[in-house]
Parts: C-alpha cells; structure tokens; sequence
C-alpha cells in the first residue's frame, strides 16, 4: 500500500534529549515560578506526575487538558483557576530556558525538508500531555516551525496518550488514512513501536533511545538519521 503519511514523535527524536534532564529543568524552573504563590514545590511536582497520569490513563471520554486539570484542582482547590495565567506566562516567557537542557540535531530538519521535497505529509505524533504553547516551543528548538506538520497532537486536541493504539488510531481518523499507509518514526520502543500492530510501518531512532523492557530492537528497522533517510528513501521508491 502507498505510504501517504510519516508520523514523527518530538522528544528525543526530531528534538535530542535526555528524559531526566528535561523533566529536571521544567520542573525546576516551574516551582521557582509559582513558589512565591503559596505552590510547595514537591507537591506541585507530585501534583503534575499524577495529572500527567490521567492524561495517560484518558479512556477518551474528554480531552487530555480537562484530565489533567481535574486533578491538579482536585489536590489544590478549584482556586487554583485564578493562577492559570501564571501558568501561560510561565510557557510563553520561561519555559524557552528549559531548552538548555535539549540537544539540537539539524538532520531533523533536514529530514522533514527531504519528506516535504517528496510531497509527503508529515504529522508530529508526540504524546500529547503539553498544551499547544510548550509543544510548539519545542518544535523551534528542533530547528523546524509548527508550519512544518499537518497535525501537532497536544493536550488540548487528544483525548488519548501513548501507547494506547487508540491515540494513533484517532490521529490516522483525523488525516483521512489508513494505518498501513502510515509510518512512525520514534525512539521509544514502548510508546512509538506500537503502531506496528496497527499495520504500520515503523523505524526506531536510536539516538535517544528508550527501551524500558529491554525488548530486542532487532525486530524493528532502527538505527540513526543516517539509517533513517536510507529507510524513507527504500519504501517511498518502492
């Protein structure tokens, strides 16, 4: 079958990055912002784990940001409405340092630019537990726009996470395809290799890699952006 879409995950792989690092500088520099309003910084923290949490879990009866909030106002009060803009702003102005704590590669947008020289279609499948404003941050970080994708999956839009097969199974619903039409392109082996049980075609970046059960990658096409543009140019020529 023609292979019409290629599905890219962000963090750690079109954006290098090391997990706990990441997640260490966005933490940190959120409870800096919002300790002067009354916010401990452990339990905003464990506050955040445990929305991203229903996110995850999300059965699709609502969208990711109305499981997230319910949540975090269930462990803080519904006043914690009043501090919403503290949260935009810490997005819109302090969050751009957290990409300090981000690798750069230009093969991603080199990648996206050969797919686009093609006339592919090109979606950003990243798990969708980050509102619009940080997950667009972050495709500028990966030396790309949000122009670049026809679907940016974000908390706001989704209403299921990886690995569920249903947060593909909606994303390939949206772009009017089929999943054998379809190939993702991730480095976790969990969350992105799933979607080879829809039908589609995967490769596995290794720059980054994620392998928390240690399966055997073998199984999967894999390997750097090198192995990766020979992969795309092999399927879509064939």
């Amino acid at each position: 079958m023609e292979i019409k879409v290629i599905l890219f995950d962000l963090d750690g792989t079109l954006l290098p990055m090391d997990q706990s690092e990441f997640v260490k500088a966005y933490f940190g520099l959120l409870a800096k912002k919002l300790a002067p309003y009354g916010y401990d910084p452990q339990t905003l923290i464990d506050a955040i784990w445990k929305g991203t949490g229903a996110m995850i879990k999300n059965d699709g009866s609502r969208n990711n940001e109305d499981a997230f909030w319910e949540v975090f106002q269930g462990i803080f009060g519904k006043s914690v409405t009043e501090h919403l803009p503290l949260f935009d702003e810490y997005y819109e102005k302090d969050f751009d340092r957290v990409q300090a704590s981000c690798g750069f590669t230009p093969e991603a947008a080199e990648t996206i630019r050969f797919l686009q020289a093609r006339g592919m279609r090109v979606a950003l499948a990243t798990n969708p537990i980050f509102p619009t404003v940080a997950t667009k941050k972050r495709i500028r970080w990966a030396g790309l726009v949000p122009e670049d994708f026809e679907l940016i999956t974000t908390y706001e839009n989704s209403r299921f996470c990886k690995p569920n097969p249903a947060y593909y199974l909606d994303i390939v619903n949206t772009l009017g395809v089929k999943p054998e039409e379809c190939v993702m392109v991730g480095n976790d082996v969990t969350e992105d290799m799933v979607t080879e049980t829809l039908g589609m075609k995967v490769f596995l970046l290794t720059d980054c890699l994620i392998n928390k059960d240690a399966i055997d990658i073998s199984r999967y096409p894999h390997g750097s952006f090198r192995e990766l543009l020979a992969f795309l140019k092999s399927i879509l020529s064939s």
